[in-house]
């Protein structure tokens, strides 16, 4: 709460989810959540703040598995002979993968994995940027306008449960699709 408040809080902020989107274990709503609680009119320049730099690192995330899977991960997985395993992955994560793109972006479920494996499998980066947008938006600018609109109260609400229930739509919406291709 005290960094939240002073002049350094923004650019603390986009740092804060810029390294997150690729490498760094703490979520951005460490910071998102104090910032708006101490100034909720600023909640919309707060979330876009939390938005355009989380997704800018989901690129450094991206890059990371693009550039060094061929130096680090495909000898690994030869010498315990699953790379034609992995080929066959790649084909499938790039058939879903904007799905796992969004469904990492909007709940608990470590953002910087799927950041780094799309980066691996080279899924369509407008598909990747597209969904990232997408859901680190929708995440973000929600998290932040129940905050302005409901203030200090929601935020035991925000931390304990609305991982859970952005986990249980993306499954109903996922699973949808997926029965609504097999079923038609």
């Amino acid at each position: 709460m005290s960094l939240a408040a002073t002049r350094h809080a923004e650019r603390a902020l986009g740092a804060v989810s810029f390294i997150e989107s690729s490498v760094f274990p703490i979520p951005p709503d460490a910071l998102l959540i104090p910032m708006v609680i101490a100034n909720r009119a600023k909640w919309v320049r707060i979330a876009a703040i939390c938005t355009v730099t989380s997704v800018l690192g989901a690129f450094l995330g991206y890059a990371i598995g693009y550039f060094f899977f061929e130096v680090i991960g495909r000898p690994i997985l030869e010498v315990y002979g699953k790379a034609d395993s992995f080929e066959s992955l790649t084909v499938r994560y790039n058939e879903w993968g904007g799905w796992a793109v969004l469904f990492a972006a909007l709940t608990p479920f470590p953002y910087k994995v799927l950041t780094i494996f799309s980066g691996v499998t080279a899924l369509n980066v407008v598909v990747f940027t597209v969904v990232s947008i997408i859901g680190r938006g929708a995440r973000f600018f929600l998290v932040a306008w129940l905050l302005y609109r409901y203030g200090a109260p929601i935020q035991v609400f925000i931390e304990k449960r609305l991982g859970l229930l952005f986990t249980l739509f993306m499954i109903f919406l996922i699973g949808g699709f997926v029965a609504l291709r097999y079923l038609v």
